[in-house]
């Protein structure tokens, strides 16, 4: 596996929230990036690298987790801008189509070479029919921006660093949400009690008046 292959392997390793792995790509980082990356530790997720990597859609790596999963291509330049052409526009187009298909965010990781601090970007997929916490998401990262012909292209100036976007993507669940459903469920008890002890008092009263008479 070559270059590409170990960044491949860098960024699974911090979507995993192995610590140190996200420890390596922070090593120039200050702490209030290194803190933002670091909180994906707590809500890891499951990297696989995909069949097929890099076409019909699959991305270099699938990231799956309870509450969202995504493909994302994994691209390296040692310089800023990266233009699509031939295969890898049809890579594009293929992610396109499978996220309008799936209702899913696929997206782009623009690795720069040879920069100290936060070297990669997150860019997004143009995609529609998003719900929940992928359109949440959706509207914070940026798409792909594109040139004058209108062909996607990647430009690291213009995309989200991933410090942001791990911590963007550890955000927990509505725990207010979650407290507050359970509580009515645990409110519903007593009254449900309350219906069948009256139920059976009727009955019993039922049977009682059978029996005397």
């Amino acid at each position: 596996m070559g270059i590409g292959g170990a960044y491949e392997r860098e960024l699974r390793s911090v979507l995993a929230g192995e610590e140190k792995g996200v420890r390596a790509i922070t090593r120039s980082c200050n702490e209030t990036e290194r803190a933002q990356a670091m909180k994906i530790c707590q809500r890891p997720f499951l990297v696989v690298r995909a069949p097929g990597s890099g076409s019909e859609g699959t991305g270099d790596l699938l990231a799956l987790r309870g509450d969202m999963c995504f493909p994302i291509e994994v691209k390296s330049s040692k310089k800023s801008k990266l233009y699509l052409s031939g295969r890898t526009v049809l890579q594009y187009q293929a992610l396109e189509e499978i996220g309008n298909r799936c209702s899913i965010q696929p997206f782009y990781a623009y690795r720069l070479k040879g920069v100290r601090g936060d070297s990669w970007r997150i860019f997004r997929v143009k995609t529609e029919g998003l719900t929940g916490k992928q359109r949440l998401l959706s509207r914070r990262v940026p798409e792909l921006p594109l040139t004058r012909n209108g062909t996607p292209y990647l430009d690291w100036e213009k995309g989200l660093p991933l410090h942001k976007f791990l911590s963007l993507i550890s955000k927990s669940e509505n725990s207010n949400s979650i407290l507050s459903s359970k509580t009515e469920e645990e409110n519903s008890f007593p009254k449900n009690e309350g219906a069948v002890f009256q139920y059976k008092s009727s009955s019993d009263r039922t049977a009682s008046s059978l029996s005397n008479s």
